[in-house]
């Protein structure tokens, strides 16, 4: 028997693929190979967007699910109001252990309302995302603090200020001498009644023991610690191992109901929100007024992060105006969004110059702003 069909026809012989179609092949795969290491590959960035805004003179969701004013006062007559002064905030995608991808980095730096940040200026080194988180909670609960003093004091109201022990590092000199919550109210017979006057009284004795008065549950009580030096970006200053905040005795009940929001940049838009509620009329007039701003119990503003990102979220909330602190305008400079108009404010009093001035119809090319340099 034949092995062979000796009818059997030979097969045909392969077409070459052309090189057009081979050039072809090779980008679809390189394209795919780079879509892949685009997506996988870790970045060191992360990316800045707006967040939520909230209304200080509104309500927001407590714990429980229910609605409750952000603003709530005992001990004194409120008042209604109107408009809105909103606090803004800026989410961030991204943190140490999963950085955004290199394809949504490319998409954020299209978007005027996005900024790309390396992962460093927000997430230090060595700093985990649950201590920053406790950071910025501990920032907050400082600010809602100052922004108080700073409304209670522009109202008339008597306030006294205070420095309180907040926790204590690790083989702190103070261990065992002071306590979480313990009050600071002199060094060696000064009084201190602010967190920079105690780091100065420190620093100055030059490393020598410190007698301190403290205020312990209402015991009084004087201890005496010995600082150690400690060198922080190429400083080196003494200190007693605490980390301290400032704190105050307020002659009224203020409330500030805002969970899940960290960070001290919505402190000048606290003290107007209590403001208005404290004093009769409208202080909005019934506008849409955005703003940011840290600020100190003697009612200066200062400078935030992310303002680029708060614009675009206040003309999204539907805000009309908005209040920049002074030291931030470099940033404004071209990067306002149609339809939003933005004055420059060095303090509460400049803040309130501004709100009166819209609500009243006066003249606002006579206000501060956020001009080129």
């Amino acid at each position: 028997m034949s092995l062979f069909d000796e009818n059997a026809s030979a097969p045909a012989p392969r077409r070459r693929m052309s090189r057009a179609a081979l050039a072809g092949l090779w980008a679809v795969s390189f394209s795919l190979v780079a879509l892949l290491i685009l997506t996988i590959v870790p970045t060191s960035f992360v990316i800045q967007r707006p967040g939520p805004v909230y209304d200080t003179l509104g309500s927001v969701s407590a714990g429980d699910g229910e609605q409750r004013p952000l603003i709530s006062v005992a001990g004194a007559e409120t008042y209604p109001t109107s408009g809105t002064l909103d606090l803004l905030t800026v989410e961030v995608l991204g943190n140490r252990e999963r950085t955004p991808s290199w394809l949504e980095l490319a998409a954020a730096w299209f978007d005027p309302a996005r900024a790309v940040v390396p992962i460093d200026e927000i997430f230090p080194e060595g700093v985990t995302t649950e201590q920053r988180n406790d950071e910025n909670a501990a920032l907050m609960v400082d600010s809602q603090k100052e922004a108080t003093a700073a409304a209670l004091g522009e109202l008339g109201y008597d306030v006294t200020s205070l420095v309180r022990v907040y926790q204590l590092a690790d083989g702190s000199p103070a261990t065992g001498l002071l306590e979480p919550d313990d009050v600071i109210r002199s060094v060696d017979g000064e009084p201190v009644a602010t967190t920079s006057a105690l780091r100065d009284a420190v620093n100055a004795a030059g490393g020598r023991p410190l007698s301190l008065e403290v205020d312990r549950a209402g015991e009084q009580r004087t201890v005496e610690v010995t600082p150690t030096q400690m060198t922080t970006d190429g400083e080196t200053r003494w200190v007693i191992g605490i980390t301290i905040a400032q704190d105050f005795d307020f002659p009224i009940d203020v409330t500030l109901q805002l969970d899940n929001v960290g960070g001290p940049s919505a402190g000048m838009m606290f003290a107007l929100g209590i403001i208005d509620t404290l004093t009769p009329g409208e202080l909005t007039g019934g506008e849409r007024f955005a703003g940011t701003g840290t600020i100190d119990a003697e009612g200066n503003v200062g400078p935030i992060g992310g303002i680029r990102q708060k614009l675009y979220g206040a003309k999204d909330a539907g805000a009309d105006w908005f209040l920049a602190p002074e030291s931030n305008c470099n940033e404004v400079v071209g990067h306002i969004p149609d339809g939003l108009r933005v004055f420059s404010v060095a303090d509460l009093d400049d803040a309130l110059s501004v709100v009166e001035a819209v609500s009243t119809g006066g003249d606002l090319d006579a206000l501060p702003a956020c001009a080129a340099g």
